[in-house]
């Protein structure tokens, strides 16, 4: 029985947390800023990084849909088991609503998306300044659900680490051996 995640996985994982965190920091410095050039330049690498999070999750999700995620542990009760995959998939449309929601807002303030400076992304909605509005505050609102679901998941992963002490949290990270995973897995069964 497979335990640990895939390596593509694992790298999957901790590089879209990485743009995902950095693209919400810079998010929320971004917006205190006054209007100038390096603000500006600042949401265009907000957009940037936006759209390529979107893309690797967009990767995961296919890479997961050809290599399933270990089973969950014996020991876990089919109701937190449920909680956990809802929890998941939560998280997965939200990585995907997030930039989506952001395009949207973009293109009805007006504002073409141009990934990396290069790739013109077509404006899906028609510059309307309500409509824009309303999408920045859909922006915002699905971002900070995100944050309390993260926040909620590297809790669980602590939970099951140190208070379960199952290979929960073990079999995603890029530095752990298979051999401590198994051998995880084999204490709790």
């Amino acid at each position: 029985m497979m335990t640990r995640y895939t390596p593509t996985a694992i790298a999957l994982h901790w590089i879209i947390a990485v743009v995902m965190a950095g693209t919400f920091a810079l998010g929320l410095y971004m917006q205190g800023l006054p209007l100038s050039p390096s603000k500006l330049q600042f949401y265009s690498y907000h957009k940037w990084a936006g759209v390529s999070a979107f893309l690797l999750v967009l990767v995961r999700l296919i890479w997961r849909m050809g290599h399933p995620a270990p089973a969950m542990p014996g020991a876990m009760s089919s109701a937190m088991q449920r909680v956990a995959g809802a929890a998941h998939t939560i998280l997965y449309l939200l990585m995907f609503a997030i930039p989506i929601s952001g395009w949207l807002m973009s293109s009805a303030k007006g504002f073409q998306t141009v990934w990396f400076g290069v790739i013109p992304l077509p404006d899906l909605v028609a510059r309307d300044k309500t409509l824009g509005e309303q999408l920045h505050l859909l922006h915002q609102i699905l971002n900070y659900s995100t944050l309390l679901l993260l926040i909620g998941h590297v809790f669980a992963a602590f939970k099951h680490h140190l208070v379960d002490r199952d290979d929960v949290l073990i079999r995603m990270l890029p530095w752990a051996s298979s051999q401590h995973s198994s051998t995880s897995s084999e204490k709790v069964s």
